[in-house]
């Protein structure tokens, strides 16, 4: 966007505000502040804005859904009113908009109460157009862009169109991780879903000097390994897909040596039950009992993450290492969070949903401690995996 003429001009901008929100109070704004520097740089440029977004996955008009506790928490973050329209589109929009002055903001209510966004319809694409009487498009979500929808599509087909400030961080951040890191490089991948995280694993082992599985998504290795489980939360029918990975390290490091470089728990630490009072208990992997459900990796294994972190000049984190929303089993996320905040020489990106979360519920500085955390979940990782953003690529063709 700062190539484009933007000086007075009226601008919508889609942002991601999908926020962790209940009973209309937010309990993360860390999307919303996010977004502020590409807000920031187009009042000091003389623009009114119209910002776009959504909220969760309403079945049509929700008021539970609404944008506008977002509008007041945005008013307070930039210490100046902004105008809530009631609607996306439509004349309650064009009244409010067409008489907007330079420097004022408003935010449109959920684009999702309309079906027009998630089938990218360009109807509904040239309605936002014209009833925010926009001179010029910015994306600025970057948790939206790997999706094909009317704000991150069809939109660009009716408005000149460039990238905020945020989508410029997080694309070279993310791509430079993946194909230019300073080496050496770790990569800690957590979570729930093997299918889900495969294509990341794939791709780190070509550039990774390490790599930790933790996460429910170690306990599928562990069963495939012939570990007990007991009754942990895992995923099966994945042993082909964990096969191939293998062969693809073993092409790497050779046979003798994919258990220093995959590196797997250990020892775990399990419960009887997922609840914030259950008891922490630490066990080898060989002793997991028919009643257990592995809940996070143990002290040994810890320490080995810890050594292998301290090596490395960059490190990803993508996926909790445990549940860690319980604090007896947010051990081993801890550990890694402590471990990356306090090293001055890693250069650490975290991503994903629940590790963002995690990370900034953690972190007493707001997330400074860390180099880069992503606003973005699915895009983050498919832009990892190396996958085309539809989001990006309209850019690219507008």
């Amino acid at each position: 966007m700062r190539d484009m003429p933007l000086d007075g001009c009226r601008v919508l901008v889609r942002v991601d505000y999908n926020v962790p929100f209940e009973n209309g109070i937010i309990h993360d704004d860390y999307r919303i502040r996010a977004s502020l520097p590409t807000l920031k740089y187009l009042l000091a440029r003389g623009c009114s804005i119209v910002l776009c977004a959504h909220l969760g996955r309403p079945n049509g008009a929700d008021a539970a859904y609404s944008l506008e506790p977002v509008a007041l928490r945005l008013s307070e973050l930039l210490a100046r009113p902004v105008i809530f329209t009631p609607a996306s589109i439509g004349d309650k929009v064009s009244v409010i908009t067409k008489k907007m002055r330079p420097g004022q903001i408003a935010l449109l209510e959920n684009l999702r109460f309309h079906t027009g966004e998630e089938r990218n319809d360009d109807v509904f694409a040239r309605q936002l157009a014209r009833n925010s009487y926009a001179d010029y498009f910015v994306q600025d979500g970057f948790g939206v862009v790997h999706r094909k929808h009317a704000s991150t599509d069809a939109i660009t087909h009716w408005l000149p169109s460039a990238a905020g400030l945020l989508i410029e961080k997080e694309w070279q951040m993310l791509t430079e991780l993946s194909s230019h890191p300073q080496l050496p490089l770790v990569a800690a991948i957590g979570g729930v879903k093997v299918s889900d995280k495969i294509g990341l694993i794939k791709k780190f082992v070509t550039v990774a000097d390490q790599i930790i599985i933790g996460g429910a998504m170690a306990n599928t290795f562990l069963a495939y390994r012939g570990y007990p489980i007991g009754k942990s939360i895992y995923e099966p029918d994945q042993e082909a897909v964990i096969e191939q990975l293998y062969r693809i390290i073993e092409k790497k490091v050779g046979r003798d040596n994919i258990d220093n470089y995959c590196l797997l728990p250990q020892d775990v630490a399990v419960g009887h039950a997922i609840t914030a009072t259950t008891k922490r208990v630490e066990k080898e992997i060989s002793q997991v009992q028919p009643d257990d459900i592995i809940l996070d990796i143990g002290s040994r294994s810890i320490n080995e993450m810890i050594k292998a972190v301290g090596r490395a000049h960059t490190v990803l984190w993508n996926g909790t290492l445990g549940v860690a929303t319980l604090p007896n089993f947010a051990h081993g996320s801890a550990r890694l969070a402590l471990s990356l905040a306090t090293n001055p020489k890693i250069s650490s990106v975290v991503g994903g949903g629940d590790t963002t979360d995690f990370v900034l519920g953690w972190d007493a500085r707001d997330g400074r401690s860390f180099s880069h955390i992503s606003t973005g979940g699915g895009a983050a990782l498919e832009l990892l995996c190396g996958k085309k953003l539809p989001g990006i690529e309209a850019l690219m063709d507008s």
